[in-house]
């Protein structure tokens, strides 16, 4: 190689791939309320090998029938993409609504969580809830059943902090989203 030819800014050889990270992305997924629709979202995500962190489901447009699936899932954003497009294909489905692109939503989720405990834990479990705005939904002498709302972290939180305090279950709805501002979905 002539060392007075300078190197070529361009190659004709493709880049190596880089290596991408796992992205978490909430899906939103309006479909028609009918029978087996759940099991055909589901059985997309299991046929493939694709991972639902969270999944919630409800009636959301009763004089249309239709519903509104929300879904946390995580995976390389190519494979985000993927999920996406075969959703929208799926006939059931009206409209795909990536949330966490769309930067405009609203996320929120809604556990109960159980704690038994006597003397100084229980005090510190009452002191805990008040600081995370969770409400005591169910009191005995020997356990309480908290409901707190609020963002998945702050939730893991809470759980975390009533885990040395005699936590005995956790009840989670999974996330549910919504667009902010006028505009449907």
């Amino acid at each position: 190689m002539n060392a007075n030819v300078p190197a070529s800014s361009t190659s004709h050889y493709p880049t190596a791939p880089t290596a991408q990270t796992d992205v978490t992305h909430t899906l939103s997924v309006l479909v028609d309320n009918e029978p087996g629709v759940l099991a055909r979202v589901v059985g997309l995500f299991s046929g493939r090998g694709y991972n639902i962190e969270s999944l919630t489901v409800s009636e959301t447009q009763h004089a249309k029938h239709q519903s509104l699936i929300t879904i946390v899932t995580t995976g390389k954003p190519m494979v985000i993409e993927q999920i996406k497009n075969q959703l929208d294909r799926l006939v059931p489905v009206h409209r795909v609504v990536d949330m966490t692109l769309s930067g405009r939503s609203i996320e929120r989720e809604l556990a109960m969580v159980k704690v038994a405990g006597k003397g100084e834990n229980r005090v510190e479990a009452l002191r805990l809830a008040d600081a995370f705005r969770a409400r005591v939904i169910d009191a005995t002498t020997e356990s309480f059943v908290f409901e707190i709302t609020g963002k998945s972290d702050k939730i893991e939180q809470f759980v975390a902090l009533m885990l040395p305090l005699g936590l005995v279950e956790v009840s989670r709805t999974g996330i549910a989203a919504i667009a902010r501002g006028p505009e449907a979905m």
